[in-house]
């Protein structure tokens, strides 16, 4: 019995550390997606130059630059096109994450 509940609680906490360290991915049906040609409108709106839409942990990704010419990479949730995450890189490839809080 003790062992038991031992093994239930390991593998409580281990799944609640998952989903920790994955709080960044996007979880939706396929079927629920805005199309691609919806991110690059978004890009478009917020005057950003596409250089790559790509899927990466569920979520829209685009690699690209900024309106003021700074490279960036936009983490987009695939259903809303909300986006989640702004990271910039500067010349010396030092990244500024700005994540986009509730």
């Amino acid at each position: 019995m003790k062992r038991m509940l031992a093994i239930l609680a390991f593998t409580t906490v281990s799944l609640s550390a998952g989903g920790a360290l994955a709080e960044d991915d996007c979880y939706v049906p396929m079927a629920d997606w805005q199309p691609r040609a919806a991110v690059a409108q978004l890009a478009e709106d917020n005057g950003w130059t596409v250089r790559r839409i790509k899927i990466d942990d569920g979520c829209y990704e685009i690699r690209g630059q900024d309106a003021e010419g700074r490279r960036i990479e936009v983490k987009v949730h695939p259903a809303t096109l909300e986006v989640l995450e702004i990271e910039y890189e500067d010349d010396n490839h030092h990244r500024s994450d700005h994540r986009i809080d509730d």
